[in-house]
């Protein structure tokens, strides 16, 4: 038995031994990585790379080229010897803009058109038209233009909320008279202040792009890699007057606003919630010994506001806006001038470490705006002007029976012609007028120059000689 049991113990040791020496000469498996969550592929090895030319084409045939004349101010004795395009000799200006509609809508920044006496715009067929200024937004830094033209190519708006950091974006614009140029770079920031417009009620919240962007890509298209207009540039950060690393645009969801507003009633609808505000700094936080590191913190509700109605005081700290998350004053004051007058909105903050929320009904700058404005004037592009249909009152009072009233004018024939707002037109070469209509189809079918006959006051008559050439 113990013979048998040694028999069986000397077997397993040579099968073990076998074992051991064939495993050895086995080639060693190559060693396998431990997954880590920082061994990541390269972004290119997951997503193909960024193809910019279909955005690219889609818009450089909605970017036109601007080219603005202001009349110089001279002396009269030199004006009688000059006549209109004599007097337009100052330094000529240049920027871009942004066709948003076929019919010749065009959006622009305000400081590439203001004080304008003459104002050309060129496609990207190389046509060139005069363009009439709709209006003008100065606390945005925008503007409307018109062109009388139809079947136009168009940008169509995008969603600038839908912008992250590190989204590709494209700047289309005309730097250096070089027309049709595209340049490539990544949203570096959102809801930028600069303080550069000076306008009391100013909205700044500017998208923040390393794009190249020069002196005359100014009122040009910001779109992202669908061809989608999410920007109007506006802005270079530099020391040299040259693109020097960042440039800033105007976000669509502003500038949609603002366009819808100058549209329909000829000017910004500007909501205001009557607040003093600023970002919610460290030292504020520890001041107040709050929790909560980002909103807007109130430093003074002014009386009789929005704000002072919702029941908001000093101190107060805004957090959201209509379930949107507030993290500095910029996304604020974005987040207002998307409104207009009498709108409502929903405001979360808090007071302390304790969370409130209200409703105020936004106001106006003045109490014409703390209503829907009326809307009854319209815009006739040829002439630069708003004009709208006299009331019964109004006829009786000025002693005529029929006319329309000049409520705003921009370049155009009667700007330069000398008609200021106010100005009520009667006749149009010898042919009455009543309405905007009339004075439509009188135009459509005029050529050369026109005498506009009417009166600013009653029995004051006054007569322009117009071109609309």
């Amino acid at each position: 038995m113990r013979q048998l049991l040694g028999h069986v113990i000397v077997a397993v040791i040579a099968s073990a031994t076998t074992w051991w020496l064939l495993e050895k000469k086995k080639p060693s498996p190559t060693p396998q990585p431990t997954p880590s969550l920082y061994l990541q592929p390269a972004r290119w090895e997951v997503h193909p790379p960024v193809d910019f030319t279909v955005a690219a084409q889609i818009a450089m045939p909605a970017v036109v080229h601007i080219r603005t004349q202001i009349k110089a101010e001279l002396p009269s004795f030199h004006r009688f010897f000059l006549d209109e395009e004599e007097q337009d000799l100052g330094i000529p200006g240049t920027g871009s803009g942004v066709i948003i509609s076929p019919d010749g809508y065009i959006l622009t920044c305000n400081h590439v058109i203001e004080k304008a006496s003459r104002i050309e715009v060129t496609l990207y067929d190389n046509r060139t038209f005069r363009a009439s200024v709709v209006g003008t937004d100065p606390s945005t830094d925008l503007a409307l233009l018109k062109i009388d033209a139809e079947g136009l190519p168009t940008l169509e708006f995008g969603d600038s909320d839908a912008l992250r950091v590190g989204d590709w974006v494209l700047a289309v614009g005309n730097p250096f008279n070089l027309t049709s140029t595209v340049t490539a770079g990544i949203v570096s920031a959102k809801g930028r202040t600069l303080g550069l417009l000076k306008e009391k009620f100013r909205v700044e919240s500017f998208i923040q792009t390393d794009a190249a962007v020069n002196p005359g890509n100014s009122g040009g298209a910001l779109v992202n890699i669908e061809g989608k207009l999410v920007g109007i540039n506006t802005a270079i950060a530099s020391t040299t007057g040259a693109f020097a690393g960042y440039s800033f645009a105007v976000p669509s969801s502003i500038a949609k606003k603002v366009v819808d507003d100058l549209k329909q009633y000829g000017k910004v609808q500007r909501a205001l919630l009557g607040v003093s505000i600023e970002n919610l700094s460290a030292e504020r936080q520890k001041e107040l010994g709050v929790s909560i590191s980002q909103g807007a913190y109130v430093n003074d509700v002014y009386d009789g506001s929005a704000a002072d109605e919702a029941g908001l005081r000093s101190g107060d700290i805004i957090t959201e806006i209509d379930g949107r998350p507030i993290r500095s004053a910029a996304e604020l004051t974005e987040m207002v001038a998307r409104h207009r007058p009498g709108d409502r909105i929903k405001i979360a903050y808090y007071r302390g470490d304790k969370r409130y929320e209200t409703v105020a009904r936004l106001k106006g700058r003045s109490s014409e705006e703390n209503t829907p404005y009326e809307a009854s004037a319209v815009l006739i592009p040829s002439l630069g002007a708003r004009l709208r249909a006299l009331s019964e009152e109004e006829n009786s009072a000025l002693g005529v029976k029929q006319g329309v009233k000049v409520t705003e004018i921009n370049t155009g024939p009667l700007q330069a012609a000398g008609v200021r707002a106010g100005f009520v037109i009667t006749a149009i070469d010898k042919k009455p007028v009543s309405t905007p209509n009339d004075v439509s189809q009188i135009l459509k079918n005029a050529q050369g120059g026109l005498l506009i006959e009417g009166l600013y006051k009653k029995g004051e008559k006054a007569y322009y000689a117009i071109s609309l050439e």
